[in-house]
């Protein structure tokens, strides 16, 4: 979903320099911004695989020639490609969670069409199994932020080529408090978070090789960097905890008009602002300083959640997106799921998400962890009985059902089901369904 417009009296606001007091007012301004729950979106990050030899890399050319092709349709959705070649859409906010399936599917069914006549297929799994990270995208934000992660390691090439996620978007919530209230939803974010990693785990594989993780995604992402990829404390108020986190947080580059753009080592937004040098920041680079940051939800005054893996089939995203907005905006599932996933606070400790144990234990485990599972169990039937409140067709909460019976009710996630798809010789000799949304039952193609 894409951002709200940013908020100021005119260009200037952007290109002078920011003091750091005013850098903190903005922070908590424009990050959380108030209001009754009313839009959804979400985000959806696809691999792209040869449709019959999904293990031979596809060709650059051939990157090419899908960028052109999907970039000529009509969508409603935003359409990026990642670093690796990975596609991303990009949904409008949207009044209600069916408005939102059904642009979406829309735009998906005709990206399918274009991919597959160029014998491609977007494939929705976390991490690639096969292929290494290969970056195809040379752009000087890119070449900037493989330079700052490689300080770290190799997860940050991984993370950037070779990773894909389903992103949940939703409102940040009211200003009072309450079950919708946008302090505890930020508590709820980083709990039920942790379940929403477990249940829809989808990475256990990494360059042909099992990697001893049910999401080796997130496990990337929690390695980037000492900084980066890490949630706020939590010791003080959300505004005031998110504020504080971002300006103390280091700065990927400078950008300039110029290429390459600047790398800085160990330098924090604050102390930039402090010392003014290279140049003095301003407005707009501390707007593009929060999108070099990844924590597991990052508040744009909407509710980023990007701890989901991608889901394999033509219809397995809308699970993800139809569960997490039935557990955040329905008020009855919100204060039922907020009672059932508070006593995980005891296991995540002090420690950060996506670092602490609770995280760390649902991204290796799924939900073969006995609390992890009964957690979700809980979760998946309240998700259940709160869709048709928010309007959910009865394809959609079959859809649900069907993967909570599948995997969620047997302590399974699909990270445990890819062992045998992996072994098919094409991912189009997978079973393949594809649910009708405004029928009243689903339809299995």
């Amino acid at each position: 979903m894409s951002p709200d417009a940013p908020v100021g009296h005119g260009p200037t606001d952007y290109d002078r320099p920011l003091g750091e007091g005013e850098a903190e007012d903005l922070l908590r301004c424009i990050c959380f911004k108030t209001g009754p729950p009313r839009t959804v979106g979400v985000e959806l990050e696809w691999l792209i695989h040869d449709r019959d030899r999904p293990r031979t890399p596809v060709a650059h050319d051939r990157i090419d020639a899908a960028v052109a092709a999907v970039g000529a349709l009509p969508l409603s959705a935003a359409l990026t490609f990642e670093p690796g070649g990975q596609l991303e859409l990009s949904s409008l906010p949207a009044d209600s969670l069916m408005a939102c399936i059904d642009a979406m599917a829309t735009d998906l069914a005709a990206v399918r069409a274009a991919l597959g006549r160029l014998d491609l297929v977007p494939v929705g799994l976390g991490v690639d199994p096969w292929h290494p990270p290969r970056r195809l995208l040379h752009e000087p934000r890119y070449d900037a932020l493989e330079a700052s992660l490689d300080r770290s390691g190799p997860a940050g090439r991984a993370m950037m080529c070779s990773t894909a996620s389903v992103q949940v978007c939703l409102d940040a919530g009211e200003e009072e408090p309450g079950p919708l209230g946008y302090g505890r939803r930020w508590q709820l974010v980083h709990l039920l978070g942790a379940v929403l990693v477990a249940a829809f785990a989808n990475s256990p594989y990494r360059e042909g090789r099992p990697t001893g993780w049910r999401s080796t995604r997130q496990s990337l992402w929690a390695d980037l960097d000492p900084v980066r990829s890490l949630a706020p404390p939590g010791r003080s108020a959300p505004r005031d905890d998110w504020a504080t986190h971002v300006l103390d947080a280091p700065v990927m580059c400078i950008r300039s008009d110029e290429a390459p753009w600047a790398v800085p080592a160990r330098l924090t937004f604050r102390d930039w602002i402090r010392t003014g040098a290279p140049r003095p920041p301003t407005r707009a680079d501390l707007e593009y300083h929060m999108t070099t940051l990844f924590p597991p939800a990052r508040p744009r005054g909407h509710l980023e959640l990007r701890m989901i893996d991608a889901q394999f089939g033509d219809d397995g995203w809308l699970v993800p997106l139809a569960v997490t907005t039935a557990l955040f905006d329905d008020p009855e599932a919100a204060e039922t799921v907020y009672r059932t996933v508070k006593p995980l606070a005891e296991i995540a400790g002090a420690r950060s998400a996506p670092r602490n144990p609770l995280w760390v234990g649902a991204a290796r485990a799924g939900l073969s962890d006995p609390e992890l599972r009964v957690t979700a169990a809980t979760c998946f039937e309240v998700a259940l009985e709160a869709l048709p409140r928010l309007g959910a067709s009865e394809a959609v909460q079959q859809a649900v059902a069907v993967f909570h019976d599948r995997f969620v009710a047997r302590g399974r996630c699909p990270a445990d089901d890819l062992p045998e798809l992996l072994a098919m010789p094409s991912v189009h000799a997978a079973p393949r369904r594809s649910v009708r949304m405004r029928e009243g039952k689903p339809a299995h193609d």
